[in-house]
């Protein structure tokens, strides 16, 4: 609650909370306790000296609200005494006492800065009247020294976080020119605030923002909106030369505010300027960029990624509708990349893409687009060519190109592609059927022995069905129990005795008739379905072996095919032997057949497996001596 309008009893009572202290100074003992007597009465604290010296002692000890101070003193008068109060800077209000008749001494002591003055002999009410007063306004001026204080320290703290507010915030006046600026300007836009003040807000703003900053600026006194926000580019003071043109200028987003006033005596409101803020977005607009950048680029080798190039895709087929001209679009995968993962592993066959994504855009134009969709996959999209002898140059080009060693952690590594063409509007009208084709030619490709290229031809089309129904005919195959083992007898020349057999596998095809292993095989590798067949075919070959020593027979020793694919599995020896007892077969009637090829594939993981095996008793057969040496 504020202090103005008090009365001086209010405030006085308010004093009365805490128990004012006063000092009663006079040489006349029997004065000196009449007084104590009348102002104890009051509920004050009182202390009393007879001499200025003892006065001087008590008040430098501080806390006292009120001295009743007698000037006539002897040794140190009471004027000398005020003279040390003042020297010490004791904040003590005085009241004199004095039996002089004359204004004489009342003046001097009251310029001095004495408070009241009562005249002895002194009249008891006279006392408690000069005493309250002097107490009510030593309450009041303590009252607003509290309250200047606080607005001192409030407007410090104004001050010092406007000024360390992380934004520029500023006023303008009426015109638009600037009357207020806080220290953050100077860091946002390498002005003082004073360089500004006075200043056209149009002298920050880029030139081609002022548009714009009129828009936000407007006033608002003419205006119905009250607030504007926006993003403005302004002119920063740049020392010397930049590096380049954003080093000039600084994004901000500004929001503003009408100030009014409003008119006595009526509802309007006069428009006395404008007050905003400006934030400084670079640091956002750096984050958004990153997140555009890898929303649409691969992060590995900065190539666009899949949704970049169907967007280029799809306007480079508008354009190219439009303007009656072809395009081309090429489909890249690497052949054996997975060898050098397995190999190398994963560290180098990043490498080793990143080094082919510089080989490939070094092959293509500028105005071509090369985007990785993933894995070892790469698709370029050449957006106006004249014939399709153009894109052979380009795809004979990126061949060459890939033709040469990559060096990779000190390894040579080389790293050829199967490329799949489809041109429009020959090969589809649209994104999806380009792509499609493309990569319908790209497995043509690869089943063309590799490193080479095709283009998309309809027939490749009823290939690939073909294929595909292939692939879902062998997983219902398999649960219909419709392929058979073969055995193969081993003779020994000499003697002419079976010693072994090899369990060789055959489809028997409800509509194909019987499909041969190098028909079906090597599909069951990609689609990893050669897992289960294996699985399988072991089953199948533990059965008869069984069967056979049910029937009298001589169990020879059979030989199983092991793929990759298999072997590659987590604890394959242990579901091996796994069956073997499931039927009851002995290790020794079980060996297995792997080629040298599918071991360098992952030497150390291999021999483990196949040693795992031997120590169980089955046999490894058709792998090099130094492989059978480190098994055994």
């Amino acid at each position: 609650m504020s202090d103005v309008g008090r009365t001086p009893a209010k405030a006085a009572a308010r004093a009365q909370a805490h128990i004012p202290k006063i000092l009663l100074v006079d040489d006349e003992p029997r004065l000196l306790d009449s007084m104590q007597a009348i102002v104890a009465s009051q509920g004050y604290k009182v202390q009393t000296a007879n001499d200025g010296w003892a006065a001087v002692s008590l008040l430098k000890s501080g806390g006292f609200d009120v001295v009743l101070l007698d000037l006539g003193l002897p040794g140190l008068s009471g004027a000398q005494v005020m003279e040390h109060m003042a020297e010490q800077a004791i904040d003590t209000m005085v009241i004199v006492v004095t039996g002089e008749a004359t204004a004489t001494a009342a003046i001097h002591a009251l310029r001095q800065g004495a408070y009241g003055f009562i005249k002895k002999p002194c009249p008891p009410a006279e006392i408690v009247n000069t005493l309250t007063n002097a107490l009510a306004k030593r309450s009041l001026e303590r009252d607003n020294k509290r309250m200047r204080l606080r607005l001192e320290q409030s407007e410090r703290w104004y001050r010092y976080l406007v000024n360390h507010s992380p934004d520029v915030i500023f006023t303008l006046d009426r015109e638009g020119r600037f009357t207020f600026l806080n220290d953050r300007v100077q860091s946002l836009l390498g002005y003082k605030p004073e360089e500004l003040v006075g200043r056209h807000y149009s002298e920050a703003v880029l030139v081609e923002d002022l548009d714009q900053a009129t828009f936000l600026f407007r006033d608002r006194g003419k205006d119905t909106r009250s607030h504007g926000c926006g993003e403005l580019r302004l002119m920063r003071r740049c020392v010397g030369e930049t590096p380049d043109g954003e080093a000039r200028h600084v994004t901000v987003e500004l929001n503003t505010m009408g100030i009014y006033e409003n008119i006595a005596g009526g509802e309007s409101q006069m428009f006395l300027g404008t007050y905003g803020v400006l934030k400084d977005v670079r640091e956002r607009k750096k984050a958004e960029a990153i997140i555009r950048y890898q929303a649409y680029h691969d992060l590995l080798t900065g190539l666009p990624n899949r949704a970049l190039f169907k967007d280029r895709l799809n306007l480079a087929i508008a354009q190219a509708k439009r303007n009656g001209h072809m395009l081309a679009i090429m489909f890249l995968d690497l052949d054996r990349f997975k060898v050098v993962n397995d190999t190398l592993g994963h560290f180098a066959g990043d490498e080793l893409l990143r080094g082919v994504a510089t080989r490939l855009r070094q092959c293509l134009r500028e105005s071509d687009t090369l985007a990785r969709l993933g894995g070892d996959e790469f698709i370029a999209l050449l957006p106006q060519v004249a014939s399709r002898a153009d894109v052979v140059a380009t795809a004979d080009k990126v061949l060459d190109a890939l033709g040469a060693s990559f060096m990779i952690d000190g390894h040579e590594v080389f790293a050829s592609s199967s490329i799949g063409i489809a041109v429009y509007p020959d090969d589809g009208a649209t994104l999806d059927a380009l792509i499609k084709n493309a990569d319908i030619a790209m497995y043509q490709a690869k089943g063309s022995g590799r490193n080479n290229h095709q283009f998309y031809a309809a027939q490749m089309s009823d290939s690939l069905s073909d294929r595909l129904a292939l692939e879902s005919d062998m997983r219902r195959a398999i649960e219909a129990d419709e392929f058979e083992v073969f055995y193969q007898p081993l003779i020994n020349v000499a003697s002419g005795e079976m010693v072994a057999a090899e369990a060789l596998i055959r489809w028997r095809h409800p509509q194909r008739g019987i499909l041969l292993p190098n028909e079906f095989i090597p599909l069951a590798e990609e689609n990893g379905l050669v897992v289960a067949l294996g699985e399988w075919t072991l089953h199948r070959v533990c059965a008869q072996l069984a069967q056979w020593t049910r029937d009298g027979l001589p169990a020879p020793a059979v030989a199983v095919n092991l793929s990759a694919r298999q072997i590659e599995q987590p604890f394959f020896a242990q579901g091996f032997l796994r069956v073997l007892a499931q039927h009851r077969i002995e290790t020794a009637l079980i060996n297995v057949e792997i080629t040298e090829s599918v071991i360098m594939k992952d030497v150390e993981s291999t021999v483990s497996t196949l040693r795992e095996l031997s120590l169980a008793g089955v046999s490894s057969h058709f792998i090099s001596p130094a492989i059978s040496h480190a098994i055994s």
